[in-house]
C-alpha cells in the first residue's frame, strides 16, 4: 500500500454491461491495495463466462461476483552477494469480476455501483496477496483492511449493514 510497489495491469472488458468503471478507476483501486509488486489481468465478464469459471474452478454452478487466481506466491529471489535482504519477485494472477452479479448485488444492498466495484477489486487484490477469510480472525483482519482502504478512497465502509 505504498507508491513504491510496481503494478503491471491489463484490464479486459468482456461484458456487455452499459455502466462499467474505467481502466483508470480499476488501476487506482488495485494500487490502493498493493503491498508488493504484482502482474495481473483483471477481466470483467458477463454471467455465462462467470458461471463457467466458477463451475470449472470451484465446482459451483452459478456466477459469483469475483474470482481470484494466483499463479505464484511471490517467493523471494535468491540473495545476491552484498544484498542486505531478499527481494520478492512479483505476484502473478488473474481477477475475474462478473458485471451482472456486481450490478445485482449493488442494487439489492443499496450500494453505489462503483463503490461495490472498488470493494470487490480491493478484496480480490488482497486475496491475490495471500489474505483470506477462512476463519473468524482472518476474516476480521481482511475486512478491517478493506474498510480502511475504502475509507481512504472516500467510499463508504463496505460491511455496514443498512
Amino acid at each position: 500500500m505504498n507508491d513504491t510497489n510496481k503494478l503491471s495491469l491489463s484490464v479486459q472488458f468482456a461484458s456487455n454491461a452499459k455502466i462499467l468503471p474505467t481502466r483508470q478507476q480499476f488501476r487506482r483501486w488495485v494500487k490502493a491495495a498493493l503491498e508488493q509488486d504484482v502482474q495481473m489481468v483483471l477481466r470483467i465478464v458477463d454471467e455465462i463466462e462467470g458461471r463457467a469459471l466458477n463451475q470449472s474452478y470451484r465446482g459451483k454452478d452459478y456466477a459469483t461476483n469475483v474470482l481470484t487466481f494466483v499463479y505464484d506466491d511471490g517467493q523471494p529471489l535468491p540473495q545476491s552477494a552484498g544484498s542486505a535482504s531478499n527481494v520478492l519477485q512479483p505476484l502473478y494472477g488473474d481477477v475475474v469480476i462478473c458485471a451482472p452479479v456486481v450490478a445485482r448485488e449493488a442494487k439489492e444492498q443499496g450500494k453505489d455501483l462503483f463503490a461495490h466495484y472498488a470493494h470487490l477489486t480491493i478484496h480480490a487484490v488482497l486475496h491475490l496477496q495471500g489474505y483470506d477469510h477462512e476463519n473468524k480472525c482472518d476474516a476480521e483482519e481482511m475486512e478491517a483492511l478493506e474498510t480502511a482502504l475504502m475509507l481512504k478512497l472516500r467510499y463508504p465502509a463496505p460491511y455496514l449493514v443498512s
